[in-house]
């Protein structure tokens, strides 16, 4: 097995894992009353990331891996673990909201209103990189810019709508 088939299979069973973990979360969100808001985009974020990990396996399963740009990865998931670990059950991969739920404002959200999707604007970016896949990361990058956009402008307006009456008006999650 090579070193990039390898950086690819974990990638893909942390996707796949995350997935799991995110329809889990949502269910019990859901069962305690949260409601899902602009779930039209999402099958976008879902085609965007499918096709990202996709293509990788397409075009990189035989490349060298960068072990420099591959360090930054592994950075970044650490960032993602924290930010995991800080929104607990909270965490999924659609806009759930718990109406009268205080926003979180520890671990990463202290510092950052969308810290897992800075991660993400990441990942995307540096995976390719770590096979020498400037262009691939740039048109994705691009592409998840442009989803972003409309996910966290979404996001923010359910979480606006949501907070609770002594939260103050802000975007953090």
């Amino acid at each position: 097995m090579t070193l990039a088939v390898l950086i690819l299979s974990l990638v893909t069973v942390q996707r796949l894992g995350e997935l799991a973990l995110a329809r889990k979360n949502t269910a019990r969100l859901l069962a305690r009353g949260a409601v899902e808001h602009a779930p039209e985009h999402y099958p976008l974020i879902v085609g965007l990331h499918a096709g990202w990990l996709a293509g990788l396996w397409w075009l990189a399963w035989d490349r060298p891996a960068d072990l420099r740009w591959l360090a930054l990865f592994v950075l970044l998931q650490a960032l993602r673990v924290w930010v995991l670990a800080t929104l607990k059950e909270r965490w999924t991969t659609r806009i759930i909201v718990l109406p009268g739920e205080p926003l979180v404002r520890r671990g990463p959200y202290r510092l950052l209103s969308h810290p897992n999707y800075v991660v993400v604007i990441g990942e995307i970016a540096v995976l390719p990189l770590v096979f020498g896949l400037e262009l691939y990361a740039l048109a994705f990058s691009a592409l998840n810019a442009l989803v972003l956009a409309v996910r966290i402008r979404a996001e923010n307006a359910a979480l606006r709508a949501a907070r609770a009456p002594s939260e103050p008006a802000t975007g953090r999650t």
